[in-house]
């Protein structure tokens, strides 16, 4: 029971990042943005003087940016190597077409399609080996939200030798997903290939919403992120529950702020007409949910309308929530979005 435990908390960790309440649009809550240790890595005040060509054109390498957490600091012009933090951002950089460039990356980005096989993935989000990335040098390191529980210090001596460090806070809406792709595109230089994606993205949507429009009936849904004990959901403010709603389904608990703690009094009064679950550590989480003390009377449970969505399409706010959306469409409304689909 502790190492289930252990596990539950960690994989809520990595999932509900964005519990902070940040909103990750581009502001820090209205709050004066944070400076950080910049990198010691600076752009000259004035050109070098050169004693054969003093007319030369100055060319700088870096330039000064704020970040997604609203940090300011430094980064080359020209960025080659980068270490990641998070499978949700190696995921919008594989999007970027920039999967050559990371040197290496967290355990938890395993499963990121697309990362060379070759690509170290041994270090570990909250505990990453300082002295490892220090030796790896890579003229960016983009870190997660997490990488700061407990405060900055894990980060300083990175920064002090000149490395940049990134924040990336996890985005909570489709929207911010959005701007965290087009600010990685306008540090790696991939701005085109960034508009493709969003574009893709959208289109995914749109031809859901519109199928979604044509729907006379009205389904509730429940969507379980974390299994009982533990239980957690969403309400609005969350890029699942605008997925939810852009199925044209009714979120249970659109009426509640982010990420949720639930109990099994709540799912009883409120009782959907379809579960869904992202929990994927478990041996059968349907059968886990359906088996509950008396979850028997709850429609979804009667009519076997329960379905597993895959945990990292759903909880990682990247490019890929457009298969979340797609696996929660055809399990809602299957006679809409899918009608040949045996689900």
């Amino acid at each position: 029971m502790k190492t289930l435990a252990i596990t539950v908390l960690l994989t809520l960790a990595l999932a509900l990042t964005a519990c902070t309440g940040n909103d990750n649009n581009g502001s820090n809550g209205g709050a004066s943005a944070p400076v950080a240790n910049v990198p010691a890595v600076e752009a000259p005040t004035t050109p070098p003087q050169d004693d054969n060509n003093e007319n030369e054109a100055y060319e700088p390498t870096t330039r000064t940016i704020t970040d997604r957490e609203g940090y300011e600091l430094t980064i080359p012009l020209e960025i080659n190597t980068i270490v990641t933090l998070g499978p949700t951002n190696a995921e919008i950089l594989v999007a970027l077409g920039v999967a050559d460039r990371i040197i290496a990356t967290d355990s938890f980005a395993a499963d990121v399609v697309g990362l060379g096989a070759d690509i170290p993935r041994s270090f570990g989000i909250m505990d990453f080996d300082v002295e490892y990335v220090m030796d790896l040098m890579p003229d960016i390191l983009v870190v997660t939200g997490i990488a700061r529980i407990g405060g900055d210090s894990p980060l300083e001596p990175l920064a002090n030798i000149g490395i940049s460090i990134v924040h990336m806070p996890t985005s909570q809406s489709l929207q911010g997903i959005y701007d965290d792709i087009r600010f990685l595109a306008d540090i790696t230089g991939t701005e085109a290939a960034a508009e493709a994606v969003i574009a893709e993205m959208q289109a995914e949507f749109d031809a859901v919403a519109a199928i979604a429009a044509t729907i006379t009936t009205t389904r509730t849904v429940y969507f379980e992120v974390s299994p009982a004990p533990w239980m957690f959901s969403l309400g609005n403010g969350t890029f699942l529950h605008e997925i939810i709603q852009l199925t044209g389904a009714t979120n249970i608990f659109g009426d509640q702020e982010g990420w949720i703690s639930v109990s099994e009094e709540d799912l009883l009064e409120l009782n959907p007409d379809v579960i869904l679950t992202s929990t994927d550590f478990l041996p059968d989480p349907i059968g886990e949910i359906a088996e509950r003390p008396g979850f028997d009377a709850i429609t979804a449970v009667q009519n076997g309308d329960i379905f597993q969505i895959g945990t990292a399409v759903s909880n990682r706010a990247s490019p890929n929530v457009v298969i979340a959306l797609r696996q929660i469409a055809e399990a809602v409304f299957p006679e809409y979005f899918c009608p040949n689909c045996d689900l």
